[in-house]
């Protein structure tokens, strides 16, 4: 596994999540039928909230002490219940066990109850979350189907919700 760093990204690093956020969204883009803006950007509402709102917190991730290779939102940093609201591998990192470190990493900077969704029929993703919480929680996670807000039409997001100490 290459050297990962995990750490709050700042004003200088976000050309850097951006460009990773539309690598992000072209692959969500297959599971929710999202199509890019007429500039070839995509919705950004919640990079937009990652690096703006007080109660969200982005994360870069860097592989050999300067390759971006991916990036978090962290959302409810003030609440009871924080969110891993999105969450990116680019596709050389993955299954390197990255993704798990830098999961690890970040529930450990902001412990106690947490909720991660994600879509079923992205196979590689619902199991890489059901792996991570059964390395973060062992046998004390859970997992349901919810409604997704304004969007009948898609099938329902998988959430798992676990605690760290």
């Amino acid at each position: 596994m290459p050297a990962l760093t995990v750490r709050r990204a700042d004003a200088a690093d976000r050309p850097a999540v951006e460009r990773l956020w539309l690598m992000f969204s072209h692959d969500l883009s297959e599971f929710r039928g999202h199509l890019p803006n007429p500039d070839g950007s995509f919705r950004d509402g919640w990079l937009q909230l990652a690096f703006s709102d007080p109660d969200w917190a982005p994360y870069l991730l860097t592989a050999d002490a300067d390759a971006p290779v991916g990036f978090a939102f962290v959302r409810g940093l003030t609440g009871p219940v924080r969110g891993l609201n999105s969450f990116f591998v680019v596709r050389g990192a993955r299954r390197s066990g990255l993704g798990l470190h830098a999961v690890r990493q970040i529930v450990a900077l902001h412990p106690g109850r947490w909720q991660i969704a994600f879509q079923d029929a992205n196979a590689p993703a619902a199991r890489f979350w059901r792996t991570a919480a059964a390395r973060l929680a062992g046998t004390a996670w859970t997992e349901e189907l919810r409604p997704v807000p304004g969007r009948p039409e898609l099938a329902p997001d998988s959430w798992i919700s676990f605690t760290t100490a």
